[in-house]
């Protein structure tokens, strides 16, 4: 599956899924602060959905809902 990435201001939001299990996967938002320049020490945080899922596409699309959440809750 394809990374999905969300903007907003400054900030990115790339979901992602990893396989944590057989027949389990999770969903994971990183997000990034865009100052510019990209550079080695680019502050960024990694979120996970509290719970895992039976398939990759049910794992992404809770990755796609979590980041909706953390960006929407950014204020610029």
């Amino acid at each position: 599956m394809e990374d999905v990435t969300y903007t907003k201001g400054l900030y990115t939001a790339t979901a992602s899924i990893r396989e944590v299990a057989h027949d389990a996967w999770q969903g994971v938002v990183t997000l990034a602060r865009d100052e510019g320049e990209p550079s080695a020490d680019q502050e960024t945080t990694l979120y996970e959905v509290d719970s895992t899922s039976s398939t990759p596409g049910e794992a992404l699309e809770e990755a796609k809902a979590l980041a909706h959440r953390i960006l929407g809750e950014i204020e610029l």
